[in-house]
């Protein structure tokens, strides 16, 4: 059934992985989503900012426009909440046409309308040592740059240009659903909100959005504004919804899941 967006105020919209700056932003889209789904709370869950490609980076007026409209909806009265990312610059090296008017933070707790308490953080703090650092974090950016570089070049002189696009995207997800494949992930970030005493996490990071409660307690991933278009709506009332860009906007087939606060928890979790 439809999502119906008149029938909700909207207090809080979780977004991640937006990563502008980079070749694989999808700006135009998150800036039609946004102006979709206007929020009173905006908690941005890390890697917003993608500032590190080589030689200069790919800033564009739509990614531009997107800082623009957040700050915007500041000055009507919302607040934005920055949840630092790996790929996130520090606060005071974010270029000044970049900056948001934001309260940025390493996590934080998010409350809904029936008291249900969320730890909101990143998520690569699950991640080992060797793929959090700086030194690898610059090197995946580059990596994924020069793909799709390889992507443009490809679609520009191949006949089959969709295909040769499908090619490129197809490793580019491949890869990262085979990195995360035991949920593993999933597990660990529930037990630090279990440890906490949360009722469950809300993150980013893996680019794989999901909202389930297989492990004990309710986890939330937001997605990703490069592949997947997703973000996690909370209306107020406690019911956190995963909404896919396509419930507003004609970009692929519609797609969303919800998770009602009285849904059982299932036996296993998910192959």
């Amino acid at each position: 059934m439809p999502f119906d967006r008149a029938s909700h105020d909207y207090p809080t919209l979780f977004l991640s992985d937006l990563h502008l700056g980079a070749l694989s932003a999808n700006a135009d889209i998150v800036l039609r989503f946004l102006r979709m789904f206007p929020a009173t709370r905006y908690v941005l869950v890390g890697d917003v900012l993608d500032l590190w490609q080589p030689l200069l980076p790919h800033w564009t007026a739509q990614d531009q426009a997107v800082i623009d409209h957040l700050n915007d909806r500041v000055r009507h009265g919302a607040s934005i909440v920055y949840v630092r990312g790996n790929h996130d610059p520090d606060p005071a090296l974010i270029p000044p046409h970049a900056r948001l008017n934001a309260t940025h933070v390493r996590h934080y707790v998010h409350t809904t309308g029936n008291n249900q308490r969320f730890l909101v953080l990143h998520g690569d703090e699950v991640d080992n040592r060797l793929i959090r650092s700086h030194l690898m974090t610059r090197f995946g950016s580059r990596v994924d740059h020069g793909l799709r570089r390889l992507n443009q070049w490809l679609r520009r002189w191949s006949r089959e240009r969709s295909s040769a696009q499908t090619q490129i995207d197809w490793l580019i997800r491949a890869f990262n659903t085979l990195s995360y494949r035991g949920r593993d992930h999933e597990r660990r970030l529930v037990a630090m909100a279990q440890a906490q005493g949360l009722d469950g996490v809300i993150c980013g990071h893996f680019h794989i959005a999901s909202l389930h409660r297989h492990f004990g307690l309710t986890y939330a991933n937001c997605g990703d504004w490069v592949d997947s278009m997703t973000a996690v709506l909370d209306p107020g009332t406690g019911d956190l919804r995963l909404l896919h860009a396509d419930t507003v906007l004609p970009v692929r087939n519609a797609a969303q899941v919800s998770l009602s606060p009285s849904l059982q928890p299932e036996s296993a979790p998910l192959p």
